[in-house]
């Protein structure tokens, strides 16, 4: 396993059902500002039956590819979890992500929602 997992999945347990954070969010709470992109490397690496919550990562706009099997996947895990959906299909960040507390620390580091 790479280095940095471990911290990305610390971090992804972290996350409460019914709430999402993005790539960039738990790139910089995993102390890995700015790679938002190894965060889905991360994920990917998951094996199927994981009990790390992969479902609740989602991007910067609040959206969940629909072409594919992997995000019909994640839309209905999310759904079940409480989390809804706007009209574009995207979820509202104001509404559904977390926002743990020390957030504001590392706020000034990078935007949370990049």
């Amino acid at each position: 396993m790479h280095p940095h997992y471990a911290a990305i999945y610390r971090i992804v347990r972290e996350i409460p059902r019914g709430r999402v954070a993005t790539y960039g969010q738990v790139a910089l709470l995993a102390g890995l500002a700015g790679r938002a992109r190894q965060v889905g490397y991360a994920l990917h690496a998951l094996p199927p039956g994981t009990p790390v919550p992969w479902q609740r990562v989602i991007n910067a706009r609040g959206e969940i590819p629909r072409d594919n099997e992997a995000g019909s996947l994640q839309r209905l895990i999310l759904a079940g979890e409480g989390v809804e959906f706007e009209a574009n299909g995207a979820v509202s960040l104001k509404r559904f992500q977390w926002k743990p507390r020390y957030m504001r620390f590392l706020a000034g580091a990078r935007s949370p929602t990049a």
